[in-house]
C-alpha cells in the first residue's frame, strides 16, 4: 500500500520560493516512488494576491481567520497520513497551539525550516504578516520533529542544538528542462549585468551603486533588475521589472553577468544562495558576496567570484574583468553550470528527500 504524506505549507503551491525551489519541485519524484501526496496551504490564492501589498488590512484579517478554520478542520484527518511534512509553521500567530495538536496527532513529523526565519526579517509591505508570526513555533517544531530539513550549514548547526536528526538540503533548480543556458559569451551586443530579487532585498543592489556608476562611464552596458520596477541608479542605463514566474527564466537568460551583493548581517548566514544557484544554472558567471552558503556554491576564480561585501574596488575589478573578456566569461559560466548540475539540481538531490521518508 502506498504511503501517504500531507504537506502543510504557509503558501499556495508554486508561489513562494521557499516552497517552489525546495520540496515542491520533487512532488513528481515522490509520486513515482510510491507516495501519495496531499498539500494544504494556510494562505489561499486570494489571500496570496494581497499578502505582500500594503493596506488591505480587513481582507488580510478575514483570510487569516479563514486559514485557521481550514487548519481546524484538517486536524480531524491528520491520522490518515504516514508522514506530515511541515514547512515553517502550521499557523502563523502566537504560541505553537496548532503545532502541538499536529505533533500529538501525527504518526511522523518532518519539519522544513528555510533561512533564519526566526530572526524576523521581512519586507515593509509585509510587516502585518511578520508581526503575527510566532517565533516559538519554529523552535517547538525543531525539537518535536522526527527529522528536520535545513538549507545551509549555519542553519543546520543551529538546529543541531535542539535536534540531532537533520539533513541540509539546499534550494535546487531543474537543470534538465527549465534552466537551459542561452548565452553565447560574446561582446557583439550590449552587455547585461543582472540582478533578481524583491522590493525588500533590492536595497542591497544599491550597495554597488558607486561601482556601477564608475563602470557606466567606461563601458556600454545595461543593468537589468527583476523584482523591483521602481529601482533606479542615476547615471546607469537600467531596465527594471517586477518579478513574475512567467518571465523569470527568460529574464535570467538575458544576463551576461549575475550580481549577488549582500550585507554582512546575521540573517544572511541562513540563506541558501538561491540567486547564485539560479544564475549559475543558466551558465551566467556570477559575482557574489563572500558570505554564508555562497562559499559552498562558488569556488572563487573557478566557477564565479566571491567578494567581501564592502570591498568595492574588488567588485569593480572583477566586474570589469568579466565584461572585457568574453573567453574568461565563458570559462566561468560553463564551470558554474557544471557545478549546479552536479550538486544543486533536482536529479542530484531527490534521493535525499526519499531517504528521509524511508528512514523515518
Amino acid at each position: 500500500m502506498n504511503k501517504k504524506i500531507l504537506f502543510l505549507s504557509p503558501y499556495p503551491i508554486d508561489k513562494a520560493p521557499s516552497q517552489r525551489l525546495k520540496y515542491e519541485q520533487y512532488f513528481s519524484a515522490f509520486i513515482d516512488n510510491g507516495y501519495q501526496i496531499k498539500t494544504a496551504s494556510f494562505v489561499s490564492l486570494k489571500f496570496w494576491k494581497i499578502l505582500y501589498l500594503p493596506n488591505f488590512f480587513a481582507q488580510k484579517v478575514f483570510h487569516t481567520i479563514l486559514g485557521y478554520l481550514k487548519r481546524l478542520l484538517l486536524l480531524f484527518s491528520i491520522r490518515k497520513y504516514d508522514i506530515v511534512y511541515i514547512h515553517l509553521w502550521v499557523t502563523p500567530i502566537g504560541i505553537p497551539l496548532f503545532e502541538r495538536l499536529v505533533v500529538l496527532l501525527a504518526k511522523k513529523i518532518i519539519y522544513d525550516i528555510d533561512d533564519m526565519v526566526f530572526l524576523g526579517h521581512s519586507s515593509e509591505a509585509n510587516k502585518f504578516w511578520q508581526a503575527l508570526k510566532g517565533k516559538n513555533k519554529m523552535l517547538y517544531l525543531i525539537k518535536a520533529a522526527n527529522h528536520v530539513i535545513t538549507c545551509t550549514p549555519t542553519l543546520d548547526q543551529f538546529v543541531q542544538q535542539y535536534n540531532s536528526s537533520t539533513t541540509d538540503i539546499s534550494s535546487t533548480v531543474d537543470t534538465e528542462i527549465r534552466y537551459q543556458p542561452t548565452n553565447n559569451y560574446s561582446n557583439n551586443h550590449q552587455l547585461i549585468l543582472g540582478w533578481s530579487g524583491s522590493h525588500s532585498t533590492s536595497k542591497y543592489l544599491y550597495l554597488l551603486g558607486g561601482v556601477l556608476k564608475e563602470l557606466a562611464k567606461k563601458y556600454d552596458f545595461k543593468l537589468l533588475v527583476m523584482g523591483d520596477s521602481s529601482f533606479k541608479i542615476e547615471g546607469v542605463n537600467l531596465e527594471a521589472h517586477e518579478w513574475s514566474e512567467a518571465i523569470e527564466i527568460e529574464t535570467l537568460q538575458q544576463f551576461d553577468i549575475g550580481l549577488y551583493p549582500l550585507p554582512d548581517e546575521e540573517w544572511v548566514y541562513g540563506k541558501s544562495g538561491l540567486k547564485a544557484i539560479q544564475y549559475m544554472a543558466l551558465g551566467v558567471p556570477t559575482i557574489a558576496a563572500a558570505l554564508g552558503a555562497n562559499f559552498r556554491i562558488i569556488e572563487s576564480g573557478e566557477n564565479g567570484y566571491l567578494i567581501t561585501p564592502d570591498n568595492y574596488n574588488d567588485w569593480k575589478n572583477k566586474l570589469e574583468l568579466l565584461m572585457i573578456d568574453p573567453v574568461h566569461r565563458k570559462k566561468i559560466g560553463l564551470a558554474a553550470r557544471k557545478t549546479i548540475k552536479e550538486k544543486y539540481s533536482i536529479a542530484a538531490n531527490k534521493h535525499k528527500y526519499l531517504d528521509i521518508f524511508k528512514n523515518i
